[in-house]
């Protein structure tokens, strides 16, 4: 079996101070580099007077995708320790950036990393995470006299309903993880006793509560 994977899902905001410097940390889900650039870009627009911006950032389902900055701040201090962050507790496809409004006060190289350390596994520790699954989407067409029996079925499936057009059938898009797409596939033919079938349109990966 994969071992699972795990992501941020949507955006998390938190801020704390640290003698007398302000950092402000958002957390976001990126699916690509070019993801990951926007968000930051955003957060640059939005502290345009902060003294630094670091960040560390893991693009992909991989982990080979890994980019962080210390933007200004000495070596090995602030992008690092973030990046770290977010391998040590096993997330993937997620951006965080660090805000730092300096108040006057030097930290120090050790007092730096745990700063730009905690700042990020305090924002991420109150972020939604969501298990990454290989989804597959199916189309199932059914008459309107079927529309009752369909839904019962799928609201009794753990699957997610995408879309449904109503023309000369009702044609239902659904999305279910893989690993539970045999079982689906059978039990729409069975309950709907022929009536119904999914049929496969891709697959893709999705974000899921646990």
């Amino acid at each position: 079996m994969e071992k699972p994977l795990f992501t941020v899902f949507g955006r998390h905001e938190s801020e704390k101070t640290i003698e007398k410097s302000r950092f402000f940390t958002y957390s976001a889900h990126v699916e690509s580099e070019e993801e990951a650039k926007a968000f930051l870009s955003e957060i640059r627009r939005a502290h345009s007077l902060a003294t630094h911006c670091c960040y560390g950032f893991i693009a992909d389902k991989t982990g080979n995708l890994q980019r962080f900055s210390d933007d200004g701040e000495p070596q090995g201090t602030a992008g690092l320790p973030i990046l770290e962050v977010i391998k040590n507790k096993k997330l993937f496809e997620t951006a965080v950036a660090v805000v730092r409004y300096f108040g006057g006060v030097k930290l120090g190289a050790g007092g730096l990393v745990r700063a730009y350390s905690s700042s990020a596994s305090e924002n991420l520790a109150g972020a939604e995470i969501r298990t990454l699954e290989l989804c597959v989407e199916y189309e199932i067409a059914v008459e309107y006299a079927g529309i009752d029996g369909l839904q019962k079925y799928l609201s009794s499936y753990p699957c997610t309903l995408l879309s449904s057009e109503y023309g000369e059938k009702v044609l239902f898009r659904v999305a279910v993880r893989k690993r539970l797409a045999d079982a689906f596939v059978s039990g729409v033919k069975d309950f709907m006793q022929g009536r119904a079938e999914a049929a496969p349109k891709g697959e893709y990966f999705g974000a899921f509560k646990e």
